[in-house]
């Protein structure tokens, strides 16, 4: 540790050498309190070298006159025939603040100019090659404390960074350096002072090697899921919901694993948590009450004013987090929400084949949520009366408006509609029935909707991601589960099937991103552990033995091209893609669950399916190969400790033995997703038809058999059967649920 704090100091040191007082920009509370000078381009349009990609992201910057080239030895060759440093920029197609330094300096033609005389660049989407973005992106949190996107690195040809930082304004203004005057400093300390920066560069690289070595301690246990809790506990906050101040984000793992913690434990307060989150994040402005779907983060406590893009893998885990909620509660409002956000999915981000897009940008018209914000004389044009009168006090609006950030200067009075008491409360207010409020309010909705599809749509990434499209795979075949909604089921099994089919190697390797009718790019761990997800929770909500089987599958890919062998865990890449500079293994549950936190749960589950202890041992060798950085800061491993639960215990085998299309096959599976019991694996070996059987993959489940020609059901706890039942009350009793209702 002593020697990783001597590199970075080193190479904090190095950075002020050339850039004087510069500050690094590092989250959008500190950006937006900037004003920007912003200066529209007038080069003439021409195609740099991202011309030819696919890429949204890399296509938004195909006309900038900088001279950009993709990730590729092309650039890397230039770059070390010239002996230039490399400007790589890292951002994504949907980010705010990607777009402000673009228009500020990447369309400029005199940064432009400078640009391409100093630097070989090199453009990067982070969705595209989120193995790169995870590299730099420690490095800017290594050297500055923080990190965002706009990700800038400046490196040496040969790939090792020796300056990080995000968002650069075009000019140096309030102690900040710009563009203009760091690029001049860059290209004299790289002449002047060339041996120093391959020093830093080497001694940065080196730390980030010494940081991604891997932290064995003791065993996690019952006690660790017990200090995850009382670590959220102490930063939630018990006015708005959520955990610690602005910016809040949804982070739907720790809602997850409050649920669980509530149903093994009776804490009441871990499920008040989880209901006073779900519901603020619901009324509030993060949600889109017009057109559904949730928004990336709220800047504020209350969850009134989001960063509006929208992002694919948000809608799929809050979509399981109502869906859960949901179970645990049977509050309707979390079960309306969690079909919502589904109904959004399926309107707006599903492709034709069947894949998921990837997100919908903040932006339409170059101001931030200017699509999804309304003033009150725009409703009454659409509304008249009453109707209008309804909407404007059941949603907030207010004349001078609500929406203080940059879309007020140009569009005064703007609000974002939000509730601030439940509809049930404004039904017992104005003396009337929920139900006829709830059918006024969607009346309206829907006009204001079709109102709202008439303005200027923000940019789609219609990018079809495999990781991300395993998360919704498994909303979606969730949301089929407890609702009975065929329609969900089919759309979890449209997208699997497309990528299965479309979205690999003719070897039969799964690749990580299709657009355009390509693709591209070797899957990492992520995509394969949550396609290995949304296959479970696909075969638990249909039963086709075809997706258990390559869940299996994927599975026993997974372990050979991503295991460690010497220290336990997956790395992020496989061992045959991209040799970068360091190579990763990634533990920390961010935005989304870490690739080796589900590949935990995944084995265990497949563990029971399967009763293969070799996919247990896997499991538990994972959790302790991290377990001295997961020990220190629980709550930073949520989804992790949602698989520990899950090992620890109780953790159910529920085989139904049955007819799938039979009314008692039928209900004993309904009643069993009506209940919340996280812990448990589902098999239905089918009686009297042609179909696969489960017996081949499972192979305990030989000698079970229906009685009297009912459906019955097999409960196991830890490989341990009891007595079959053909009562489904009985079963519930077994599985230590049916009190709870």
């Amino acid at each position: 540790m002593q020697r990783t704090l001597s590199i970075l100091l080193f190479g904090i040191i190095f950075i002020t050498l050339f850039t004087g007082n510069l500050k690094i920009l590092s989250s959008d509370s500190e950006i937006k309190n900037m004003k920007h000078k912003t200066t529209k381009s007038d080069v003439e349009k021409h195609n740099n070298q991202l011309i030819n990609e696919k890429s949204p992201y890399l296509l938004q910057h195909a006309h900038n006159p900088v001279d950009w080239y993709a990730w590729g030895p092309e650039a890397f060759e230039k770059a070390k025939r010239e002996n230039k440093p490399i400007f790589l920029s890292i951002g994504y197609s949907t980010c705010h603040w990607c777009h402000v330094m673009a228009h500020e300096s990447f369309e400029d033609p005199e940064v432009a100019r400078l640009m391409n005389e100093v630097f070989v660049c090199i453009k990067v989407d982070r969705e595209e090659r989120p193995d790169i973005d995870n590299i730099y992106m420690r490095v800017c949190q290594m050297l500055t404390g923080s990190g965002g996107w706009p990700l800038t690195i400046f490196m040496t040809p040969d790939k090792k960074p020796f300056f990080a930082g995000t968002y650069i304004p075009k000019e140096s203004l309030y102690g900040r350096i710009g563009m203009l005057e760091l690029m001049p400093r860059i290209k004299e300390v790289w002449n002047t002072k060339y041996d120093e920066i391959l020093k830093s560069a080497d001694q940065i690289t080196a730390g980030l090697n010494q940081l991604s070595l891997d932290s064995k301690g003791t065993e996690l246990d019952k006690s660790t899921l017990r200090t995850a809790y009382e670590q959220l506990a102490s930063r939630f906050d018990e006015q708005y919901g959520g955990f610690g101040n602005a910016p809040k984000f949804p982070s739907p793992q720790n809602l997850l694993f409050l649920l669980r913690y509530w149903q093994s434990t009776d804490d009441e307060k871990a499920l008040r948590m989880v209901v006073k989150t779900l519901q603020a994040m619901r009324n509030g402005g993060m949600y889109d009450h017009i057109g559904f779907g949730f928004h990336r983060y709220s800047t504020d406590p209350e969850w009134l004013v989001p960063h509006f893009e929208k992002m694919l893998y948000d809608q799929a885990m809050l979509a399981m987090a109502y869906i859960e909620a949901y179970q645990a509660t049977e509050k309707k409002e979390f079960g309306e929400t969690a079909k919502e956000i589904l109904t959004y999915v399926l309107r707006n981000m599903t492709d034709p084949k069947g894949g998921f897009y990837s997100a919908e940008d903040a932006d339409s018209e170059g101001v931030e949520g200017k699509f999804y914000v309304w003033t009150e004389d725009e409703i009454r044009q659409i509304l008249k009366g009453e109707e209008a009168d309804l909407i404007i006090k059941v949603f907030n609006v207010e004349k001078t408006g609500n929406f203080k950030e940059e879309a007020s200067a140009k569009n005064t009075g703007a609000n974002i509609l939000h509730l601030k008491k439940t509809l049930t409360e404004v039904a017992f207010k104005n003396k009337t029935s929920l139900e006829g409020l709830k059918k006024r309010i969607e009346t309206a909705r829907q006009k204001l909707f079709t109102a709202r599809n008439e303005r200027i749509r923000p940019h789609r990434d219609d990018k079809v991601l495999t990781d991300w499209n395993g998360l919704m795979i498994a909303a979606m075949a969730k949301g089929a589960q407890v609702f009975d909604e065929p329609k969900y089921a089919d759309a979890a099994r449209r997208a699997t099937d497309f990528i299965l089919t479309d979205m690999r190697r003719p070897d039969g390797r799964i690749l990580h991103r299709y657009r355009d009718g390509q693709a591209a790019i070797l899957a990492n761990v992520d995509d394969y552990v949550f396609l290995i997800w949304g296959l479970l929770e696909l075969y638990e909500t249909i039963f086709d033995v075809h997706y258990l089987q390559t869940a299996l599958d994927m599975n026993k890919e997974l372990v050979e091209y991503f295991w460690d062998e010497q220290e336990g865990g997956f790395y992020f890449t496989a061992d045959d893609a991209e040799e970068l500079i360091v190579r990763q293994k990634e533990i920390y549950d961010g935005a989304i669950p870490s690739g080796n936190s589900v590949a935990v749960l995944n084995l265990f589950r497949l563990a029971r399916i399967t009763a293969d202890s070799d996919l247990e041992d896997k499991a538990n060798k994972i959790m302790l190969t991290f377990s001295k950085d997961v020990k220190s800061v629980p709550s930073g491993y949520t989804q992790m400790m949602i698989a520990l639960g899950f090992g620890i215990g109780p953790s159910y085998e529920v085989v139904i033995v049955g007819n799938p299309q039979s009314g008692d096959t039928k209900d004993m599976l309904n009643s069993l997703r009506k209940h919340f019991i996280p812990n448990k694996v589902v098999l239905l070996r089918p009686v009297d038809q042609e179909a696969p059987d489960i017996t081949h993959l499972a192979k305990f489940t030989e000698n079970q058999s229906s009685i009297d020609g009912k459906a019955t059901a097999y409960v196991c706890l830890d490989y341990a059967c009891k007595m079959p039942t053909t009562d489904t009350e009985e079963m519930l009793e077994l599985l230590n649920v049916s009190s709870r209702k």
